[in-house]
């Protein structure tokens, strides 16, 4: 891990953090709930729900709901399947934060985003009553100001500077212009120049060359109290040690104890396995992500060698998927690396080889591949991924079976966040990947029996 390389002094910050009355006591712990972003799910936040109760929140105090459809629609006024509308979005926000205050008794809760989960928990605050109901926001990462604001492209999707959408959020609230509703306290966390979605350039959007007019700093809002995270990727702006700091010290006005999640000595893990597409049961209703139910998959659970990827027994667990997508609790080792083995129709059979869990979770989330068209040649197929963050090649230190150039990265900038490795021979052997510290191993499986290997880093 890469802890210092983000880490940046605070003093200002806390300084102006001290100041604010409002800030929760050590003893006084609100609700939080966590709103994740675009295509993504509560899984993101299994790091950050470490950090917190590795410095005292309780649990049961930390929320991190799926939206069923995460994904935004292309143009927010227009239907669209397997997509959701910013007022869709709200309105799952609104109904989470309304079961977590009935369930905790809390007159408050704070709202914590990742980037399009800023564009919800926003519009909730300023147009769904939030105001009411919301003490602090932490945005990290959050396209405030759009991630283009270009005249003619796509003025429609919520993620254009020029949508109606984004214009009422930026309206000024108050004399001074404010962009963040009164009576909350705002804080922004976005990287100096290496988030994807806050760039002059239209690169990451399909449109080298062409300016995007959003600038570095397009996250920041009028109002809020803004950090710069240096070198930050965009899911680091929420997802990282850094970001974690940042977090804790804006709502308790303390430094953490702690960046790193405090093992414990027995671990329960469980989640959800969810699907693609429409139904995630039929290939030909769509590919892209959802959170929604893999009801009838089938999901193994081995105990393996963190050197090899090797099977060290019979599965430690087995279970059929129910119309919940609920799986566990699995009771795991501390010290045990683990492969998750999930197959299903119209899925390739997925091996997802992860690192030890070092504390419980509940949102241990599974999800099986398909074969993309272009990975068919492949006789062995391993995808190393990073859920939490990008590949950087000139900031990180990086290797995919021995080797350091990782396939489907460019040499510059972080926006890739995973890499196919296509392997000539369908023999078994271990495949080791590496990225800044943290290592995780499997073995490959053969493509023509339908099957597909993943290598999940956890930070």
């Amino acid at each position: 891990m890469h802890t210092r390389r983000h880490l940046i002094a605070f003093s200002l910050a806390t300084t102006m953090l001290a100041a604010c009355s409002s800030v929760p006591t050590m003893t006084d712990r609100p609700p939080i709930v966590f709103m994740h972003g675009n295509g993504d799910s509560a899984a993101l936040w299994q790091t950050t729900l470490w950090r917190f109760e590795s410095n005292g929140w309780p649990s049961d105090r930390l929320f991190a709901p799926d939206q069923p459809f995460p994904l935004a629609r292309d143009d927010d006024s227009v239907a669209q399947p397997g997509r959701s509308s910013t007022a869709e979005s709200m309105a799952f926000l609104k109904a989470e934060v309304e079961r977590v205050l009935k369930a905790t008794g809390a007159a408050k809760v704070v709202l914590v985003g990742n980037s399009r989960g800023g564009n919800t928990i926003r519009n909730y605050v300023q147009n769904g009553g939030g105001n009411r109901v919301v003490s602090h926001v932490v945005l990290g990462g959050n396209p405030a100001h759009g991630i283009w604001a270009v005249k003619g492209l796509r003025e429609g999707s919520e993620f254009s500077g020029l949508s109606p959408f984004m214009q009422r959020l930026n309206a000024p609230k108050n004399a001074a212009g404010d962009e963040v509703t009164p009576g909350v306290k705002w804080l922004t966390l976005r990287s100096d120049n290496n988030d994807k979605y806050a760039q002059p350039d239209g690169v990451w959007i399909g449109a080298k060359g062409t300016a995007t007019l959003i600038g570095f700093d397009g996250p920041a809002l009028k109002g809020a109290t803004n950090i710069v995270l240096p070198g930050a990727d965009h899911r680091e702006s929420s997802f990282s040690p850094a970001a974690f700091d940042a977090t804790w010290r804006f709502l308790t006005g303390q430094a953490p104890r702690t960046l790193q999640p405090v093992a414990e000595p027995t671990v329960t893990l469980s989640g959800r396995v969810t699907g693609l597409g429409l139904d995630p049961l039929n290939p030909a209703t769509g590919a892209f992500a959802n959170n929604l139910p893999l009801a009838g998959a089938r999901l193994a659970i081995y105990a393996v060698d963190a050197t090899t990827g090797a099977r060290l027994s019979n599965p430690a667990w087995e279970q059929a998927i129910g119309a919940d997508g609920r799986w566990g609790p699995f009771s795991a080792q501390t010290t045990a690396a683990h492969e998750f083995v999930l197959s299903a129709p119209g899925y390739a059979t997925t091996h997802i080889y992860r690192s030890p869990f070092p504390r419980s979770s509940s949102v241990v989330q599974l999800r099986p591949e398909r074969f993309a068209e272009a990975d068919r040649d492949a006789k062995a197929l391993v995808i190393f991924t990073r859920p939490r963050g990008y590949f950087d090649a000139q900031r990180d230190l990086m290797r995919l079976d021995g080797q350091r150039e990782l396939p489907g990265v460019p040499p510059q900038g972080a926006g890739v966040s995973s890499a196919k490795l296509k392997l000539a021979s369908d023999a078994s052997r271990s495949v080791a990947a590496e990225f800044n510290g943290e290592r995780v191993t499997g073995q490959s499986w053969p493509a023509a029996q339908g099957h597909i290997s993943v290598l999940e880093l956890t930070y």
